[in-house]
């Protein structure tokens, strides 16, 4: 086994956190993987990763070792690709994670599309509303929106998501439509908990073309995107969404657009990768035919 290849099965090690996930991922046996470590171990003549009966873990030296080979083959893969561009389609393993809702509802049903249009990526979709360390869960691609606060990442805008405020029509019959921010005294939210940040305490609406903070009681506390919108279609509160999530539930009357002349400033809605001196050609072609696909299904 040549050096490179022992440094492919240490990182995919260390991303799998395990010996069996790694061989089923690189399709080797597990008594391959195991030993390929035990030899760079050795090579090194230090522990890379402590293992017990239960678990494993990198050692110091181990984290340290396992970036510096991300770097390196990292580095490898894009010089190759930089390469051959203009000689091959993209090709490869692409792993990319994006928020739950505009998984399901806006790429999960347009991917025939970009699988016909690149049919040598083999693409691994994470949905989730948390945030995930690219480099450590070897994500090389992720789509979030709202604000960003990572310097160790490139975003690459895809374009402001409209945003608005919504209510139940049961929710309005009972409490009452606002008209502007001031009548929202005494009206309760669905309040939602962002992952790690917690729950968001106040609205924001523009007034007059300034931003103003809106605060909401609220008896009720969500942590996805999916629960948040089902507590609203159930009466329980109003709730700021984008756009384009509502329009399904605006269509069959599950909910009502209020305060349309005092919405939310847009959010942003973002492509991130780790900081790399080359892009891969399959990141690449993620970003654009997303662009698009924001172009033609999200934007406005």
């Amino acid at each position: 086994m040549d050096r490179l290849q022992t440094l492919e099965i240490f990182v995919c090690v260390a991303e799998c956190g395990s010996f069996t996930g790694a061989a089923e991922r690189l399709r080797l046996p597990r008594s391959t993987v195991s030993a390929a470590v035990q030899s760079l171990e050795a090579r090194l003549q230090t522990r890379l990763i402590q293992r017990t009966t239960r678990r494993m873990q990198l050692t110091g030296d181990g984290v340290a070792y396992f970036d510096w080979c991300r770097r390196l083959l990292a580095d490898i893969e894009e010089t190759e690709q930089r390469l051959m561009q203009g000689q091959s389609r993209p090709h490869g393993r692409l792993r990319v994670d994006v928020p739950g809702r505009i998984g399901r509802l806006i790429i999960a049903p347009a991917l025939p599309e970009f699988l016909a249009r690149y049919p040598d990526i083999e693409l691994e979709l994470g949905v989730s509303d948390r945030p995930v360390d690219l480099v450590h869960e070897g994500v090389d691609c992720a789509i979030r929106v709202g604000t960003l606060s990572d310097p160790a990442l490139i975003a690459h805008p895809i374009g402001p998501l409209r945003v608005g405020t919504f209510a139940s029509p049961a929710y309005l019959a009972r409490h009452g439509t606002p008209n502007t921010p001031d009548e929202l005294s005494g009206h309760h939210a669905v309040r939602y908990a962002v992952p790690v940040s917690g729950p968001a305490d106040d609205w924001e609406g523009l007034v007059d073309g300034q931003p103003v903070s809106i605060a909401l009681g609220g008896s009720i506390t969500v942590n996805c995107a999916e629960s948040y919108i089902a507590c609203c279609i159930a009466g329980l509160g109003l709730i700021q969404i984008p756009a384009y999530d509502a329009r399904s539930h605006l269509a069959r009357g599950e909910l009502s657009e209020i305060l349309t002349a005092f919405a939310p400033p847009p959010l942003a809605m973002t492509a991130l990768y780790p900081q790399r001196r080359y892009l891969s050609r399959r990141v690449t072609a993620f970003v654009e035919w997303m662009e698009a696909l924001y172009r033609q299904q999200m934007a406005g």
